[in-house]
């Protein structure tokens, strides 16, 4: 098995999409109702979000691939911040690290950690921010080792439903 990470471009928003709902259901589905899902992922990954994300100048996407094939097996996706926390001005926000459940534990969560990491120094950012379900015990203890740090608190709507986030922060 060999995965490739690359910058997204025009034209992986079908790409992207379809790895945001998968990955949302594989995550969310006994957790959150069903109607719920469904709504979220209309709503929120569809190509035509993500192909607005691809062209927007102040969001970064990331691919990942499996070999041979090029099947899009995660993503992600950094933009500025919009968290309900006290930000700096040069803060990033990790919108998403999504991988496929069959990819967890394979170093790619990793990757993106780099790849995020890089960036952030690229662009001179001195910490990263991201927002997790606190019932997302397996996420939450893969940011922990990452070396994420509980800053606060938010609430996240999903198909008209409210469930608690917690805010993380990694300084870069």
């Amino acid at each position: 098995m060999s995965i490739t990470v690359r910058q997204a471009r025009s034209g992986d928003q079908d790409a992207l999409a379809l790895v945001g709902a998968t990955t949302f259901l594989e995550s969310y589905a006994g957790v959150v109702d069903g109607g719920a899902i469904i709504r979220h992922c209309a709503e929120r990954h569809t190509p035509e979000v993500y192909g607005q994300a691809l062209e927007t100048r102040s969001h970064a996407l990331w691919l990942a691939e499996m070999a041979p094939g090029a099947a899009p097996v995660g993503y992600l996706h950094l933009t500025p911040p919009d968290l309900p926390v006290e930000t700096r001005p040069d803060d990033l926000e990790i919108k998403r690290i999504y991988v496929l459940a069959s990819l967890h534990r394979s170093g790619l969560g990793r990757r993106f950690i780099a790849e995020a990491v890089n960036h952030a120094r690229a662009e001179g950012a001195s910490r990263l921010l991201l927002g997790v379900y606190q019932g997302n015990e397996r996420a939450l203890a893969f940011y922990e080792r990452m070396g994420f740090d509980k800053i606060g608190t938010r609430q996240f709507d999903v198909g008209g439903r409210i469930y608690d986030d917690w805010v993380l922060a990694l300084g870069v």
